[in-house]
C-alpha cells in the first residue's frame, strides 16, 4: 500500500482514509529525522509505533541518525519503552526532559554515544509549543543557576554535544536564559482513544493529554509528519467535535493498535476509569501507609500543608503526603496537582505516577507549566538525593546513572515554598521503634554532602528570592538560611552527633539546639492534622529574624469576628515587638484572612499603634480578591494601601524605598 502523507480533495476525489498499519506508517520515516515521542513514562506511549520503527530498522537498517525528542523517555527501567530505540546507529541525539525511566538511552548519552541534552522538561513542553507558533524560541528564568544555565553546562550532557541550545538574556536589569526553538521537527508519535478515518483523535479513555495538540501543530507546520495510535476507529463525523484533542487537519495517519498490552493507560493500569475521569473512585479504598521511615518524612511534610493551597508532589517519598492527607481527611481543603497536567484529586503513585484519581481537570501539560512558572504553586513537595552546604539540591545526575530534570526545575525554582524529602542516608538504616527512631548499621552513602554533583536546584537563587525552602528527613529537618543550613528539629530517639552532624560534610548552623519533632508523627494512629491544618497556633504567627531586621506576622487564615479578637492579638503583637527594642522592617501575611466591614475601623486603629514599632510594613496575599478588598479597607483608613502577590516580594520590598513607611 502506498500512503501519501499530504491530504488531497478534489470533485474527483474524496478526503482519504488515513488509518494505516504501523508498518506502513513508519516507512515514511527518513534517516536523519527529528522524531518528537509523546508520553509520560507509560501515559499517552505509542508503544505500536515504536515497535515497528525497531522492526524496520532491525530488518534494513534504516531510518538511522535520528534526533529524538521527548518530554519525559518512555520506559519501565526494562524492556518496554525507548529501549526499543537504542540499537547501534539507530539514534544520533537526544534532547530531553527526564531519562529516568529508559536506561538504554542514558547509557548511549552518558558514554558520549550520542550528542545528549538534558533540559527542564516544563521548558521543553513550552518550546514545542512555541516552536509551532513560529516563535524563535522560550525566554524564561526557569534553570537560572541550574546546569540548564550556560554557565554550568547549558543542558549538554556530554562532550561529544557541543551546539549550544541555550543563552543569556538580560532585559530591564534582569537575567533570563533563552532556549533556542527547533528548527526542524519531522515525525511525531502520538496516542489518542479514538480516531475516525479523516484523522480527527478524542482522548477520553486517556489519564493526561500532554503537549499532543502542541506537537501535532509543531510538526505540521514543520511540514512533518503527524501519526497517531489509538485504541478504535469511528464512522467518519460521528466525533464530538469538544471531545476531539487532535483535529484531523494535523493528522497523516491513524494507526489501530493490535493489542490491549500495547494501548495500556499506563505502566501500572491497562485502564482505570477514575484516572481518565469516567467515574470517582471512593477515596475510603485507599489503603493507609504502614508507619516507616517514608511516612514519618510524609507525616512532617504534610504538617506544612496550608488549607486552600495549591501543591505540587514529586515521585517517590513525597507521593506519601497525597497518602497521609487522606489518611488524615484533609485532601478536600487541598488541591492536589502534578506536572504532566492533572488538577486536583489524589495523584497517583508508583507505575501510575503522573495521572490522578479522581482529577478536577486535565490539563494540557504547556499549560500546566505556565501555570507553575507564573506562580500558580502554593507548595512544591519534592524528592532529595543531595543536599549540600548552599541549598544545592541535585536530582538528576549521579556519576554514570543520568536521571534528568523533569519537571523539578520548574516547580522547585517558581513554588511559593519548597519542601524537598527524602530518607537522611541512602538507603535509610532506621526504624520506627515505640515513637522514636532507631537507627541501623550498614553500609550507606550520605546525601547532605559538601557539594553536590550537578545542581538541579539553586539555593543562592531562593535565598536571593526569599523563597522559604525546608529539607524533611526522618530523622531531622534543616531550614536553608542566608547563612547556609540550619538544622533546626531532630527526631526521638536520635543522638544529634552520631546519627546527624558525624554523617555530613559540613557544619550546620546552630544557633539553638535543634528542637523534638512532633512525637505524633511517630506513633501509628492520626495525628489530627484535620484541625491543626484550620488552627495555626499562636507561637507559630510571630516570627523575627534579626540579620535582616524582619518581623514575621502571619495572620492567615484568621477570621476576625469581635472586637475582643482585635484586642488580644494586638495586645500579643505589640508585646513582642517592644521586646525587640528597634523599629522593625514587619512583613504581614494575610492570605485567607477574614473581617467583617463593621470591625475594620478599630482594626486599623490597632494596626496604627502597632506602626510605631516599625520602620516599614510589607503586606502580601496570593489571593487577588483580598488583595483588592483590604486595599480598600486600607485606603479608606488612611493606611499604605498596596498589598504583595508573594512573601518573597513583600520580603524584598520592605528593605526599599518603595517599601510602605509605618503609618
Amino acid at each position: 500500500m502506498t500512503i501519501d502523507p499530504v491530504l488531497t480533495r478534489t470533485s474527483a476525489s474524496p478526503i482519504r482514509d488515513k488509518v494505516v498499519t504501523a508498518d506502513e506508517a513508519v516507512r515514511l520515516i527518513r534517516n536523519g529525522d527529528y522524531l518528537v515521542v509523546e508520553g509520560f513514562a507509560g501515559q499517552g506511549y505509542a508503544e505500536e509505533l515504536v515497535l515497528a520503527l525497531e522492526r524496520r530498522y532491525l530488518a534494513s537498517g534504516n531510518p538511522k541518525d535520528l534526533s529524538l525528542v521527548f518530554t519525559v523517555a518512555q520506559g519501565d527501567r526494562g524492556d518496554r519503552g525507548f529501549v526499543h530505540l537504542c540499537h547501534d546507529g539507530m539514534l544520533k541525539r537526544s534532547l530531553g526532559g527526564h531519562y529516568g525511566m529508559a536506561p538504554a538511552l542514558q547509557k548511549l548519552a552518558v558514554s558520549g554515544g550520542i550528542e545528549a541534552y538534558n533540559l527542564p522538561q516544563g521548558v521543553l513542553a513550552q518550546l514545542i509549543r512555541d516552536t509551532g507558533a513560529g516563535k524563535p524560541g522560550l525566554l524564561t528564568r526557569v534553570g537560572l543557576g541550574t546546569f540548564a544555565d550556560p554557565r554550568l553546562g547549558g543542558g549538554k550532557v556530554n562532550d561529544v554535544t557541543t551546539e549550544d541550545r541555550v543563552r543569556i538574556m538580560e532585559i530591564d536589569g534582569t537575567e533570563y536564559l533563552f532556549y533556542k526553538a527547533f528548527d526542524r521537527l519531522d515525525v511525531a508519535f502520538l496516542r489518542g482513544t479514538t480516531a475516525d478515518p479523516a484523522g480527527n483523535v478524542t482522548m477520553e479513555k486517556e489519564s493526561l493529554t500532554l503537549e499532543a495538540l502542541e506537537i501535532a501543530i509543531a510538526v505540521h507546520n514543520r511540514g512533518g509528519l503527524v501519526i497517531v495510535q489509538v485504541e478504535r476507529i469511528a464512522e467518519r463525523g460521528s466525533l464530538h467535535p469538544r471531545d476531539v484533542k487532535i483535529p484531523g487537519v494535523l493528522v497523516d495517519c491513524v494507526v489501530l493498535a493490535t493489542s490491549p498490552e500495547r494501548h495500556t493507560q499506563s505502566w501500572g493500569s491497562q485502564y482505570n476509569p477514575s484516572m481518565s475521569g469516567e467515574i470517582r473512585q471512593p477515596m475510603s479504598r485507599v489503603a493507609a501507609m504502614p508507619l516507616d521511615p517514608r511516612k514519618v518524612i510524609a507525616r512532617r511534610a504534610a504538617m506544612e500543608l496550608r488549607p486552600n493551597s495549591v501543591v505540587n508532589l514529586g515521585i517517590g517519598v513525597p507521593e506519601g503526603v497525597a497518602a497521609v492527607a487522606t489518611e488524615e481527611g484533609i485532601l478536600d481543603y487541598l488541591t492536589l496537582t502534578a506536572e504532566p497536567g492533572v488538577i486536583g484529586g489524589m495523584p497517583a503513585g508508583g507505575t501510575d505516577f503522573g495521572s490522578a484519581v479522581n482529577p478536577d481537570a486535565i490539563l494540557a501539560q504547556p499549560s500546566q507549566f505556565d501555570f507553575y512558572d507564573g506562580g500558580g504553586l502554593d507548595a512544591a513537595f519534592l524528592g532529595l538525593a543531595q543536599a549540600d552546604q548552599h541549598g544545592n539540591v541535585n536530582v538528576s545526575r549521579f556519576g554514570p546513572r543520568l536521571a534528568g530534570a523533569g519537571g523539578f526545575i520548574n516547580i522547585s525554582q517558581n513554588a511559593k515554598s519548597v519542601y524537598f524529602l527524602g530518607t537522611f542516608l541512602a538507603p535509610a538504616h532506621t526504624e520506627v521503634v515505640d515513637g522514636t527512631i532507631v537507627t541501623t548499621q550498614g553500609p550507606a552513602a550520605p546525601k547532605f554532602l559538601k557539594d553536590v554533583d550537578q545542581r538541579t536546584f539553586s539555593g543562592e537563587y531562593a535565598v536571593r528570592s526569599g523563597q522559604p525552602v525546608l529539607f524533611i528527613t526522618e530523622r531531622c529537618v534543616f531550614v536553608l538560611t542566608e547563612r547556609g543550613m540550619e538544622l533546626t528539629e531532630i527526631a526521638p530517639g536520635i543522638d544529634l552527633q552520631r546519627d546527624v552532624l558525624d554523617l555530613i560534610e559540613f557544619e550546620p548552623v546552630m544557633d539553638n539546639p535543634p528542637v523534638t519533632m512532633d512525637p505524633r508523627i511517630f506513633r501509628d494512629e492520626p495525628m489530627g492534622l484535620g484541625d491543626d491544618l484550620l488552627t495555626v497556633p499562636l507561637e507559630a504567627r510571630f516570627s523575627y529574624d534579626a540579620n535582616r531586621n524582619i518581623f514575621f506576622l502571619n495572620l492567615e487564615g484568621i477570621a476576625v469576628r469581635t472586637e475582643d479578637d482585635i484586642q488580644d492579638a494586638f495586645t500579643e503583637i505589640d508585646q513582642r515587638l517592644a521586646k525587640i527594642g528597634r523599629q522593625v522592617n514587619m512583613v504581614v501575611n494575610y492570605d485567607n484572612f477574614s473581617l467583617p466591614p463593621e470591625l475594620a475601623d478599630s482594626f486599623a486603629a490597632c494596626v496604627r499603634t502597632t506602626n510605631r514599632y516599625c520602620e516599614t510594613v510589607t503586606r502580601y496575599t496570593t489571593s487577588a480578591f483580598l488583595r483588592l478588598k483590604l486595599a480598600d479597607h486600607l485606603a479608606d483608613r488612611g493606611l499604605a494601601p498596596h498589598l504583595y502577590e508573594s512573601r518573597g516580594e513583600a520580603i524584598a520590598a520592605s528593605h526599599t524605598p518603595e517599601a510602605g513607611a509605618a503609618e
